[in-house]
């Protein structure tokens, strides 16, 4: 959950705190909010944390130790946004964003600032800056790591066809296009302890092409997935905007269902679990009120998940662990915009 909260990209008190209060409330793993890597373009927003330099990992270890004390476990999200970046954002208003192509991002106006087409030797410095991040992790005692590959930013640029038009070897088929993905996660794996749980976030879709399929069939999942898994990856985390939607015609499945199927590999499921409205309606201002989670917890129970993931839910009310596993579901507070950037 993006905050916008960390002036200078430097996690701080308020940082510990909100993450501190969501391990106190009872959330068992936390992932952070997306925190880039050391390249001039990673970043898009304003106030985003990094994942690099003294003193933003300083911020991030007592974070970590702070979580660990209230007995839950964290790992940081690690981002770099690709396309979504414009000339004039933090941290070096100089510096324009960076694509597999100069394709403008769907979420751009036309006539918004192309991106620039990234060369063989950029595509390296961003593959070098993803592995010095995750070992970085590893030595702050992070308890994993999870690579952002979701959602239209840059590894999902490289997915999609759309925004991947390259005839070198990063570009070509949708096998073809996870090379980029794969020898980030190949090189996280060689800087990290051989058990340091290594989790790939991955959508269909982007921000502004909801519509967006990468794949459409349960054999194409199965084979685009298969060079990722091969290249390390322990845990994956399908990202979809309702956690119960069937990921395909004919199969009652989910997303997260298909990939266990067909990988093996534990999952997370997500989407707008224990809301009544998914993420989207929030960004046109609309409440979302707690809701039964029985359909999260028949999936659990059936296997198509092994993990359940909450967002929204937990910005509106850090103690809803506790509340439902004590039984005090109407005591749940629902969630409202302003929860996007407060902190409870």
């Amino acid at each position: 959950m993006t905050r916008c909260k960390s002036p200078g990209h430097v996690p701080n008190g308020q940082n510990l705190e909100y993450y501190r209060r969501r391990a106190q409330g009872g959330v068992g793993l936390i992932i952070t909010e997306g925190t880039t890597v050391d390249h001039p373009a990673a970043n898009g927003y304003p106030d985003v944390p990094a994942f690099h330099g003294d003193a933003a990992l300083a911020g991030w270890r007592a974070i970590a130790e702070a979580v660990h004390a209230e007995g839950a476990c964290i790992i940081p999200q690690l981002w770099h946004v690709g396309s979504v970046r414009q000339s004039g954002t933090q941290p070096d208003p100089r510096v324009r964003g960076c694509a597999p192509s100069p394709v403008l991002h769907p979420t751009l106006p036309s006539g918004a600032e192309a991106p620039e087409p990234l060369s063989e030797s950029g595509i390296a410095d961003i593959i070098e800056a993803f592995a010095r991040a995750a070992a970085a992790a590893d030595s702050l005692g992070f308890d994993g790591v999870e690579i952002h590959g979701a959602h239209g930013y840059l590894i999902h640029q490289f997915f999609a066809a759309r925004s991947n038009c390259r005839t070198d070897a990063y570009g070509g088929d949708y096998r073809q296009r996870t090379r980029f993905a794969v020898e980030v996660l190949q090189a996280v794996r060689r800087r990290v302890r051989a058990d340091f749980p290594l989790c790939l976030r991955f959508s269909q879709w982007s921000l502004g092409d909801y519509a967006l399929c990468l794949v459409e069939t349960p054999a194409e999942l199965e084979r685009w997935l298969a060079p990722l898994i091969d290249a390390g990856v322990d845990v994956l985390h399908p990202s979809t905007r309702r956690f119960g939607e069937a990921a395909f015609v004919g199969s009652p499945l989910t997303l997260a269902g298909w990939a266990k199927k067909l990988t093996g590999k534990p999952v997370l499921g997500v989407g707008s679990v224990g809301l009544d409205a998914d993420f989207i309606a929030a960004f046109d201002g609309a409440p979302a009120r707690a809701i039964d989670i029985g359909g999260v917890l028949e999936r659990l129970e059936q296997g198509e998940m092994d993990f359940v993931v909450i967002g929204r839910a937990l910005l509106a009310d850090p103690d809803w662990p506790a509340k439902l596993r004590a039984g005090r579901h109407s005591e749940i507070m629902n969630f409202a915009p302003a929860h996007l950037t407060q902190y409870p």
